[in-house]
């Protein structure tokens, strides 16, 4: 079993920053056998998308509408992932969700995390 806990969240004006987080916890052989992180996002009446992935090999993929902004990344050390996303526009106004894909297992969402951009 694994859990994930994202934090980072809030409220921010259009063009900054905010960094999201996803730590992971629970059994530390699913934990090792976490093939890909991915962040996904969902705003009011649309249907969920995903924003971007990091595998455990480290490669790194991203929907056009953040390329450039977001970056993935992740921490070995300490079990947690992270996106960074800069320039951020009203549009990318969402709950945020981390999504683990563990090898043998089903997959681990988090409870997500509110991303507010707004002046």
């Amino acid at each position: 079993q694994v859990q994930l806990v994202e934090s980072g969240g809030g409220l921010v004006q259009p063009g900054g920053s905010l960094r999201l987080s996803c730590a992971a916890s629970g059994n530390i052989f699913s934990i090792n056998a976490i093939n890909a992180m991915d962040w996904y996002r969902q705003a009011p009446g649309k249907q969920r998308e995903l924003v971007a992935t990091i595998t455990s090999g480290g490669s790194t993929n991203y929907a056009d509408s953040v390329k450039g902004r977001f970056t993935i990344s992740r921490d070995n050390a300490k079990n947690t992932w992270y996106l960074q996303m800069d320039s951020l526009k009203p549009e990318d106004t969402a709950v945020y969700y981390c999504n683990a894909t563990v090898a043998g297992s089903h997959d681990y969402w988090g409870q997500g995390t509110q991303v507010t951009v707004s002046s």
